[in-house]
């Protein structure tokens, strides 16, 4: 079982970068798929990528992908993934979920994830 902690999530001046951090202490992390969620206030929550099992397949929201800035990654070894984002707006603001399937491969849909963090939440000014 899961048991996902992100951080890295703070109060940013929009045009700034951040390292969102997730790391499962449960012992399945290299056989899982993960992926990175948000809400923004007022909205419900959204997907913004997936990584499989070998981070060699990445999968980024239709929304996310054109624009360039987002860039998931994971380090199995450090039972880590991480979701850099750079040229940060201030639509960015919002809680950022880390989340992880019992699948290894491709997965994007909400409900095939089964383990949630608690979020990390970003902030940006403009």
């Amino acid at each position: 079982q899961a048991q996902l902690r992100e951080s890295g999530g703070g109060k940013v001046e929009a045009g700034h970068s951040l390292t969102l951090s997730c790391v499962d202490s449960g012992p399945n992390f290299s056989h899982q798929a993960m992926a990175w969620f948000r809400r923004a206030p007022g909205r419900e929550r959204e997907f913004v990528g997936s990584i499989n099992w070998s981070g060699t397949t990445i999968y980024y929201a239709d929304s996310i992908k054109p624009q360039r800035r987002f860039t998931i990654s994971r380090d199995n070894a450090k039972k880590a993934t991480s979701l850099q984002i750079s040229g940060l707006r201030a639509d960015d603001t919002g809680t950022y979920y880390c989340a992880a399937s019992r699948e290894s491969g491709y997965v994007r849909r909400e409900s095939e994830f089964h383990y949630w963090g608690r979020g990390t939440q970003i902030t940006v000014s403009s």
